[in-house]
């Protein structure tokens, strides 16, 4: 008897090979897609057709507004950068993939993220990063270890993208040459301050101020910039500028020369573990403070409540406040705050 896997179906080429790699490995393959307002479900069932494979439809609007969409608008209101994708996958389309699965007796879930696992000496499972230059982990982090040890992850040794397409040509999917989805998807324009003005997260006019507390100028509000931004500031200074932080309080930003962008110490807190179940000790890894950041060499030094210190050997630009921090162990993800 085939196992079951139910798989993360959205329409685009990434699923849709993923779900035929599975089949072709010997699992019966249940698509499920997402609904949460966007769109997309026709998409998601022609591949689901051209597959041959079963689609259900969870209906996850509510919870993607409250967990993801609020916390959006929360972090712009707080002088934040969030990662709604960070937040989306445990809180949202994972439990959507896991909960279904229960449902059905299926013991795996799967997705076409760029991604592996494996398990450590003891069996546990681990989460790994992909083969290819492509990888997803970053935004996966926050997985709980049980849920880390039902992923399956077709597209995980894949040299990449192109690989990918090209499979899809192989097969006669449709959506081969789909183009690849938006950074954030209920922004679909891209307009993420228009977004939030609509949503009431508009901030109010403040002042641009330097390292020192200078006036330079009047800004548009906080939600309009973000640390490392230089275009769009509207100042004329004799020389190029960076946002270089937000204050809420004060309702000001900071500006100054790039040079002012670059720090080695940050300290990030709500920690999810796999690897380990917490950091009682300094450890070496490779930590990245933003999803297309390279892994860069630091130490994680365990602090009081929870919090960790994390220094990396070489000056790190534009590190922000509410973007998260991924530690890894070669391969491994040790886990994220």
């Amino acid at each position: 008897m085939m196992e079951k896997v139910v798989l993360g179906l959205s329409g685009g080429v990434d699923s849709a090979v993923a779900a035929a790699r599975l089949r072709a490995q010997g699992f019966a393959v249940y698509g499920l897609f997402l609904e949460v307002g966007l769109g997309g479900t026709e998409a998601a069932q022609q591949a689901a057709d051209e597959l041959g494979i079963p689609l259900y439809v969870a209906h996850r609007r509510e919870a993607f507004e409250q967990q993801v969409c609020a916390y959006f608008v929360d972090c712009y209101r707080t002088a934040r950068t969030p990662n709604p994708c960070v937040v989306c996958n445990p809180l949202v389309k994972f439990r959507a993939l896991t909960d279904y699965a229960d449902e059905i007796g299926a013991p795996y879930v799967a997705t076409g993220h760029y991604a592996r696992t494996g398990r450590d000496a003891q069996g546990r499972a681990l989460l790994l990063r992909a083969r290819a230059e492509k990888d997803q982990t970053y935004m996966m982090h926050r997985l709980p270890r049980r849920t880390v040890a039902r992923c399956l992850f077709p597209l995980g040794e894949s040299a990449g993208k192109d690989e990918t397409r090209a499979a899809a040509r192989d097969i006669g999917l449709s959506v081969s040459e789909k183009p690849d989805s938006m950074d954030i998807c209920f922004i679909p324009d891209g307009d993420v301050q228009g977004w939030l003005e609509r949503h009431g997260a508009a901030c109010p006019p403040g002042n641009f101020v330097d390292e020192a507390g200078n006036v330079l100028g009047r800004h548009k509000g906080l939600h309009c910039y973000t640390v490392g931004q230089r275009k769009g500031l509207g100042l004329a200074l004799g020389a190029p500028v960076y946002v270089c932080g937000k204050d809420m309080e004060k309702n000001t930003v900071t500006v100054g020369p790039e040079s002012e962008l670059f720090k080695t110490t940050l300290i990030a807190g709500d920690f999810n573990w796999i690897s380990v179940p917490e950091l009682t000790a300094p450890m070496r890894v490779k930590a990245k403070a933003r999803y297309r950041q390279v892994e860069q060499p630091a130490t994680a030094y365990p602090l009081e409540n929870g919090l960790v210190k994390v220094v990396f050997d070489e000056p790190q630009r534009a590190i922000t406040r509410g973007q998260a921090v991924v530690l890894y162990d070669g391969d491994v993800v040790v886990g994220g705050g």
